[in-house]
Parts: structure tokens; C-alpha cells; sequence
């Protein structure tokens, strides 16, 4: 992947990848939010594909993010709470299995910071809370050990 960013004037720059191009306003938007949002985004996308390779369908998804930040610089996130609300077809076990898919599986981005960042979510789906402050797995750089684990098809 490779992107070129370019000065435009002011504090704006157009980014261009190998797909497409976009316009970053830095006084209207900063980095570090652009940098959040693709961080949702990421998990978002997940959150539609995974039930639809399944035969499933989510519908009026929403997913907030609130981060901690070190107050000194580098200004690195030191927390990352995930909201996730929804609504599908199928059961809170199946629901709840893609969020966490996407956590800690396919989303690039949140996997990128894992190492670095405490990462915790909830879940509402069909307007039922199913998780509350759950932490990701491997988030947050420490080390899990899960130990032998029985019943799960690799």
C-alpha cells in the first residue's frame, strides 16, 4: 500500500492512494480524528461483511470510540472504548462472536494499536446491552496465556 500526501494550501493536503484521493482540512478535522474514524470505520466495514457472508444482516449500526490520550507528547491512546450498537437477524451469541471477530481478527487498524493501547467494547444489539466494558483479548499488551481451549474449530 502506498499513500503520497500532498500540501494544498493553508493546513489542508490531499492524500492519494492507490484507489482514489481525498481532501484532509486540518483545521476542520485533524489527523489523530481522521485517524479514529479509520480506526471505526475498519471494525464498522467488518460489522456488515462478516454477517453477510454468513447469510445474516445487520441494520442500523452505530459504533462510537472514546480515547484516552497521554497528556504529554507524543499524545499516544492510551485507551480505546468501542461501542458497538445494532441491530440483525441473528442471536446476541452470533452478535456478539462478529464484534469480537472484527476486534481481534480483521480489523488492521485496531490491531495495529492493540499492542499499545487498552482496548474495551460494548455491545447492545436488537436495543439489548450483551456486553458492557468487555476487554479485547489481546489488547492492551499484555501477554494472555488461554491455555488448552476445547471446542473451538480452528
Amino acid at each position: 500500500m502506498k499513500i503520497t500526501v500532498s500540501h494544498q494550501d493553508a493546513m489542508r493536503f490531499e492524500a492519494k492512494t492507490e484507489k482514489s484521493s481525498f481532501v484532509i482540512d486540518c483545521p476542520q478535522i485533524s489527523p489523530i480524528e481522521y485517524f479514529l474514524s479509520s480506526i471505526i470505520t475498519c471494525s464498522a466495514t467488518d460489522m456488515i461483511m462478516l454477517p453477510k457472508q454468513q447469510g445474516y444482516e445487520v441494520t442500523n449500526l452505530q459504533v462510537d470510540g472514546e480515547v484516552v490520550r497521554n497528556e504529554e507528547s507524543p499524545k499516544k491512546f492510551n485507551s480505546l472504548h468501542l461501542e458497538y450498537r445494532f441491530n440483525s437477524n441473528a442471536d446476541d451469541t452470533l452478535a456478539a462472536r462478529w464484534v469480537m471477530a472484527s476486534l481481534e481478527t480483521y480489523c488492521s487498524t485496531i490491531n495495529t494499536i492493540r499492542d499499545t493501547t487498552a482496548i474495551t467494547y460494548t455491545i447492545k444489539h436488537n436495543g439489548k446491552m450483551i456486553r458492557e466494558n468487555e476487554t479485547m483479548i489481546s489488547g492492551g499488551g499484555s501477554a494472555v496465556d488461554f491455555g488448552t481451549l476445547q471446542g473451538c474449530n480452528a
